[in-house]
């Protein structure tokens, strides 16, 4: 007996030509997306906001990023407060909400409101 089945060779086949149809229709990532998924803490928030307040000239700071995630000269992952920094040693100054919260009978409260019923 042989262990050779035809019908099982064309049910392998199939599949994978239906694996490689598959590999090849999928989209490579956008640099952005690349970078995204090496941001943590705030970094979304960090880029976000230089998107909004820079659109130029992060894209072109996405665009270095992820050409060296993609060369492997950068392999870890990058936090809110070294992406903000980064920005600002190039000149970007993106602004950043901040807020200051206390906690006050087991609930938080912004500063400036603690501030102003002090002031009452």
């Amino acid at each position: 007996m042989t262990d050779y089945d035809p019908e099982l060779e064309i049910i392998k086949a199939r599949k994978l030509l239906k694996m490689k149809k598959k590999m090849t229709e999928e989209k490579p990532k956008t640099d952005r997306e690349l970078l995204v998924e090496y941001l943590v803490d705030r970094g979304i928030e960090v880029l976000l906001a230089a998107e909004v307040q820079y659109p130029k000239e992060t894209a072109i700071i996405i665009t270095k990023i992820a050409e060296l995630i993609k060369s492997g000269e950068l392999q870890s992952k990058i936090s809110g407060g070294a992406l903000l920094s980064l920005l600002r040693s190039l000149g970007l100054h993106v602004r950043m909400d901040t807020k200051i919260s206390i906690e006050e009978h087991g609930k938080l409260v912004s500063l400036s409101d603690r501030l102003k019923s002090k002031e009452d």
